[in-house]
């Protein structure tokens, strides 16, 4: 999208924003409540065009030629579009067929539950799910046909920390093989998932620039609901350090695992063992200094 705004009601809601992002990538767009990430969605999606500016998906122009640039979208809202007197495999084959995959329609169905793990709940209705499932199936709508660009607005929105860790991997693995865009408010989303980070605030662009460069240390904060010690912690295989963050509080801490150990894993083995899971993310104090800061509107806009 190139110096895009968009006028609401008389108010410029989004303003001049410019972005790019190439197949492999995964883009957070963060802000917090009302800074305008939902809006710029809509118009990457091409559900709402720019007041000015233009959005280009694969080269295409997506308000000049739009029934070729919008094949090359999948776009997931906040609020999942799904049909809930259907079940998992007929909404997404109804699904593919709107999006001409006729001839193809079970196989491509059939490919998005096998990817986003959906094979065990595929004949059950959609209105019998859990959030999380329910998240999954809106997910698999958004990529039956394969597109170049994913656009998610709030995926894990809602869902218990251990949903919200699958959706995370999911999303995580998407990006391998497409180019992603990830709005939320919530920093682990961004840290869990993203390649490059973009900071809105007051629907202009204030920060972008790659991940890496906030230097994340591997470290996770994690409180559970049960009192534990430090040997607790290190009684698990794949946690290498366990630090308490306050002395005073024997639920809050801060873990470091072994290489090559998912944060999933660590989920799970929590929740396994009945300590309570309730928060756990990556911690990057270098990420939320400079998005507090913006978001009490003490910084310029700024590209890095």
């Amino acid at each position: 999208m190139d110096n895009v705004s968009r006028v609401l009601a008389g108010r410029r809601v989004v303003r001049e924003v410019s972005l790019s992002l190439g197949r492999g990538e995964v883009l957070g767009l963060l802000g917090v409540n009302g800074a305008g990430k939902s809006t710029t969605l809509r118009m990457i999606a091409g559900v709402l065009a720019p007041s000015v500016g233009m959005v280009r998906i694969a080269g295409e122009d997506l308000y000049e030629r739009p029934e070729l640039a919008r094949r090359g979208i999948g776009y997931l809202p906040e609020v999942a579009p799904l049909h809930t007197e259907l079940t998992v495999d007929e909404f997404l084959v109804f699904c593919a067929r709107l999006r001409g995959l006729a001839g193809g329609a079970r196989a491509a169905a059939t490919r998005a539950i096998e990817r986003c793990e959906l094979g065990d709940v595929r004949r059950r209705l959609i209105g019998a799910l859990s959030k999380g499932f329910r998240q999954r199936v809106g997910l698999a709508q958004a990529i039956l046909h394969d597109p170049e660009l994913i656009v998610l607005d709030e995926p894990a929105s809602g869902l218990d920390p251990v949903q919200a860790l699958r959706l995370r991997e999911l999303v995580r693995g998407l990006g391998a093989d497409h180019a992603v865009v990830l709005s939320t408010h919530v920093l682990p989303d961004v840290l869990a998932c993203c390649d490059r980070v973009a900071i809105l605030h007051e629907g202009a662009l204030r920060h972008e620039g790659a991940l890496a460069a906030f230097g994340q240390d591997g470290a996770l904060r994690v409180r559970v609901t049960r009192a534990l010690a430090a040997n607790d912690w290190l009684g698990l295989t794949m946690v290498a350090a366990a630090d308490p963050i306050d002395a005073a509080d024997a639920r809050r801490w801060r873990l470091r695992l072994r290489d090559g150990v998912s944060t999933g894993a660590l989920a799970a083995a929590i929740v396994e063992r009945s300590w309570g899971l309730e928060e756990l993310r990556a911690e990057n104090s270098a990420l939320e200094e400079i998005f507090m800061t913006i978001a009490a509107g003490a910084l310029p806009a700024v590209a890095a």
